[in-house]
């Protein structure tokens, strides 16, 4: 390699040789500024820069106040597609002191023109060379004055995430722009979950011929993607439309996007939509806003290209170049910069390079451009300091139909796709989100409104081939038909309908994975998706976050997580049932306040209020009545001073929420049927160390052991609903892990087990597709509509419906007197032992208060008559209200007017026998009158007669 080097110097030295020659009488003038342009004046691009080129010049050396009196000399260099020319004609422009140049068009140059840029101090300002790989920490004085591809490809990842596209196909020139374009369009893509599935490169222009791009769209024609995307120049873009047209390509059900290249033919060139068949294509055009400096241009447009050409915002963006750099060359001056240069000592003693001088100002008039902050005819001219890029970056989004284009909306960077002008969206406050995105109808190839899917099925005749899981247990979810290849289930009946929903006819075959004697491994199917054996699986496939990671899963078509299943007992119904909605704590808690209560009010009312005021034992008892009676909001005691209102009220609000609570919970207990058993969930399954049982094939074992950290010699696999009731009933574990669906169809079958606790994990069951599958999106669509249509609890009650074990007849929802013997007893009791202490006590005040004598002295001795008196007197005196205070002396008074009663009427009897009988018998009777035993009886019966 080193044997080169001397050739190289040579023909560098050669090629400066031969250009000072051919410039030996230029010299640089004061008041001449010199500026180069390099473009290939043959594409679209080139001419159009040219002549806008030249009418800035002509502005700008018009108006002698931009460069004090100094005119500009602008040099265009035709590159002709070369690079070697282009290197060329840099040269050229460099020895003869050029301050700036325009370009290069093309990213090639611009890598290999920085390097001379960089040494040599002079600007390059590109509004072509949009490489995103264009760093200006590698190339300080290379300046791009439009937005780079960055930007592009960013707005074109909008618009295909926008339309609900996941792939897409890129087609472009194998050049450095379009290759790291289509770089930044792949990273893009994949921010938002999509992808380029193939990448067709071209040749770069202008060697690209049909053949080759023939050879790659027949590639194209065969995949599954039909969103494709040309990122190329003019005259390799058009004829990949033209083959594309010729293959049937830009028929219906194609999407095609084209960069900026196509908007630039269709405004620079006439009937190019006729004579190419592009209708339906989408593309992307720098957005200038309107203004009358723009319209003024745009009006002397075709008196000074004199109709060779139409303009184009590549027009607008070199006419504002010469524009920056004469603002930037105006200030340069009013700093009182110069315009020197000096020899490069970084060159050594290379002949001939020592005529490559240095900018002396370079640095300063390339500070002054990135400063700018003026307005052109493309809008603000200025650039951000972070990346230099131009102040908001925006595109037109063009729709091409059949007499030429129409604006179907625009993106941004600030607000992203939007029908409103980037300039009014920059006035208020970005919100940028997936609702305020928004675009106008667009006219799709084949010249339909309906949108593309944007992918078929390939054209090989594959069928699709679906696994599905067979299963030796729950046949009802999944099964084979005997032996046969023909499955059924209840997830077959959902993919089935699901299928007759989707917009297009797909073919498939079912492939049975596993032997059927046991459940087969779920992470194996979806693994062989993944591996491309199966195309998609169908089944009871839990969502679970390993397979997310290498498979796309369908919207879940159920909800599943996994649940415990243990042995239970019932609880028979207890005489003390209602004393189970309060623990032993709560019910002293509440006991101790109840007393508590009490004191505090009587404290408060004692000394105001009449009604706790008497006897301590009477305070007592008005204490823990008025406590108690809370309970039924019963208390009649009027509370009067403000404190005890403020106490009250607060405990009858506690009153009220205790009491509430007490009566759900017990008709909760006394209604629901109260199951026993010593696994109450998943925690005390943890903590216990006995067998869990799970499912053969589950992910529950997998969960069990990495999430939970669970031995796996705890863990025992089971295989049917039978072996779980086996082993449960024989305590070969002490309950099983398994996901709601099965336990549901299992507990319907027996109804001696029951879930303990909730569910601690939330997934659901959902159909199994390759990564990216754009089938996945559908076939989501499609049971979201069966969820809301009904289809999905139709299939689901067919297959999956049974009698739930918790069902209860009638005569079970009855309430039972067991339940409420206890609360019956304990009433008994306290109606026996206040009876057994009230009557006692009443008969005792009795026989205190009752005169014996009356009871010993009655004239006639009728018995009978005296107890029937006897107990007329008792009852009155319990029927009388009982006043400590006043008892006894009424009772006295009472007794003494029985006793003057008695009294006259044993006179009027002695007066009536002594007119009767003989006086013997006077006397006797007078006697007997007088003897004292008699007196009572004769008085109890006279006044028993009386």
């Amino acid at each position: 390699m080193n044997n080169h080097l001397p050739q190289c110097h040579a023909l560098t030295t050669l090629i400066l040789l031969l250009l000072l020659h051919g410039d030996g009488a230029s010299s640089s003038e004061s008041e001449v500024v010199k500026i180069g342009a390099i473009f290939t004046l043959k594409t679209i691009n080139g001419r159009v820069s040219k002549i806008a080129i030249q009418a800035a010049e002509r502005d700008v050396n018009a108006d002698p106040r931009i460069l004090g009196g100094r005119k500009l000399s602008i040099t265009v260099h035709d590159s002709n597609f070369s690079g070697f020319l282009s290197f060329i004609g840099a040269l050229k422009l460099l020895v003869t002191d050029t301050v700036a140049i325009i370009g290069p068009q093309s990213s090639v140059m611009a890598h290999v023109l920085s390097h001379l840029a960089n040494e040599l101090h002079v600007p390059l300002l590109s509004f072509t060379a949009l490489d995103p790989t264009l760093s200006p920490l590698q190339y300080p004085y290379f300046v791009q004055t439009a937005p780079s591809d960055q930007f592009q490809m960013t707005a074109v990842a909008d618009m295909i995430s926008y339309y609900g596209w996941r792939e897409v196909i890129a087609v472009f020139s194998d050049d450095d722009q379009s290759r790291n374009g289509i770089t930044v369009l792949g990273d893009k893509l994949a921010e938002k979950r999509c992808k380029l599935s193939y990448k067709a490169a071209l040749p770069p222009d202008p060697t690209a011929s049909a053949s080759d791009v023939s050879s790659e769209l027949a590639k194209i024609q065969s995949m599954e993607a039909r969103v494709v995307v040309v990122h190329t120049f003019a005259q390799t873009g058009l004829l990949v439309f033209d083959v594309a047209h010729r293959l049937g390509m830009m028929r219906q059900g194609y999407v095609w996007i084209a960069t900026t290249w196509l908007s630039t033919v269709l405004d620079s060139t006439s009937n190019t939509s006729n004579s190419l068949d592009i209708r339906g294509v989408l593309t992307l055009r720098p957005h200038t806003p309107l203004s009358r400096p723009k319209q003024a241009f745009i009006s002397r447009w075709k008196h000074i290209s004199n109709g060779s050409v139409g303009l184009n915002p590549y027009g607008l963006y070199a006419y504002d170049a010469v524009w920056t750099i004469a603002h930037a060359l105006k200030l340069f001056f009013a700093e009182n910069g110069t315009i020197s240069f000096s020899n490069n000592t970084n060159f050594g003693g290379m002949a001939g390079l020592a005529s490559l001088s240095i900018f002396d100002g370079g640095n300063q008039l390339l500070d002054n451009i990135l400063r700018i902050n003026t307005t052109g005819l493309t809008g603000p001219i200025q650039f951000v300091s972070s990346n230099r890029s131009p102040l908001h970056p925006s595109y037109d989004i063009l729709n091409v139909h059949a007499t030429g284009y129409r604006t179907i909306g625009y993106w941004s960077n600030y607000s992203g796709l939007s029908v409103t002008t980037p300039e009014k969206l920059h006035r208020k406050t970005s919100i940028r989100s997936v609702s305020n995105q928004h675009l106008y109808n667009v006219t799709w190839p084949g010249n339909t409104r309906e949108r593309p899917r944007g992918w078929v099925f390939p054209h090989s005749g594959r069928q699709l081939r679906i696994g599905v899981p067979n299963r030796a247990s729950y046949q009802g979810i999944v099964s084979q038909i005997n032996g046969t290849h023909v499955v059924q289930g209840y997830c077959i009946d959902i993919f089935l309908a699901a299928i007759k929903l989707l917009p297009y006819p797909i073919q498939y075959r079912f492939i049975l994975f596993g032997e059927g004697h046991k459940n087969p491994s779920y992470y194996d199917l979806v693994n062989m998706i993944a591996s491309d054996v199966f195309d998609a699986a169908i089944g009871d496939i839990a969502i679970v976050t390993d397979r997310t990671k290498i498979v796309d899963f369908t919207q879940p078509y159920i909800e599943s997580g996994l649940v415990v299943v243990a042995p239970v007992q019932r609880l028979k119904s207890s005489s003390w049932a209602f004393l189970r909605p309060f623990t032993a704590p709560m019910w002293g808690v509440t006991a101790l306040f109840f007393l508590l209560i009490g004191a505090v009010i009587w404290i408060l009312e004692h000394r105001t209020n009449d009604e706790f005021r008497g006897p301590p034992k009477t305070q007592i008892v008005t204490v823990l009545w008025f406590s108690f009676s809370t309970m039924f909001f019963a208390h009649r005691e009027n509370t009067v001073s403000p404190l005890g209102r403020v106490v009250l009220i607060i405990w009858l609000f506690v009153v009220l929420i205790i009491n509430s609570s007490y009566t759900a919970s017990l008709t909760s207990i006394l209604t629901v049927q109260q199951l026993s058993s010593p696994i109450t969930g998943i925690d005390t399954l943890i903590t216990s160390n006995k067998p869990i049982g799970f499912q053969v094939g589950s992910f529950a074992e997998n969960y069990l052991t990495q999430e939970l950290n669970i031995p796996k010699h705890r863990l025992v696999p089971l295989g049917s609903p039978e072996e779980y009731a086996t082993a449960l009933e024989k305590g070969t574990v002490a309950a099983v892990v398994d996901e709601r669906p099965y336990v549901e169809l299992f507990l319907s079958e027996h109804c001696h087990f029951s879930i303990r606790g909730q569910e601690f994990t939330k997934s659901g069951w959902g159909f199994a597709f390759r990564r990216d599958s754009p089938l996945a999106i559908d076939m989501s669509t499609a049971i979201l509509s069966l969820s809301e249509n009904g289809e999905l609890s139709k299939i689901h009650d067919k297959w999956l419906s049974k009698k739930a074990c918790g069902f209860r007849g009638a005569q079970d929802e009855q309430l039972q007197f067991n339940s409420f013997r206890g609360l019956f007893l304990i009433c008994g009791i306290a109606c026996l032992a206040a009876l057994l202490i009230y009557l006692p006590s009443v008969a005792y005040q009795f026989s205190q208060n009752s005169p014996e004598r009356e009871r010993r002295n009655h004239p006639f001795g009728h018995s009978s008559t005296s107890r029937s008196a006897r107990i007329q007197t008792f009852l009155s005196f319990v029927d009388e209200k009982e006043d400590t205070s006043r008892n006894n002396s009424k009772f006295k008074r009472k007794l003494e007017d029985i006793s003057s009663s008695r009294s006259r009427s044993r006179t009027r009897i002695s007066r009536l026998r002594t007119m009767a009988m003989p006086k013997k018998l006077h006397i006797h009777i007078g006697t007997s009158q007088q003897s004292g035993p008699n007196a009572g009886y004769s008085g109890s019966t006279d006044q028993a007669i009386n």
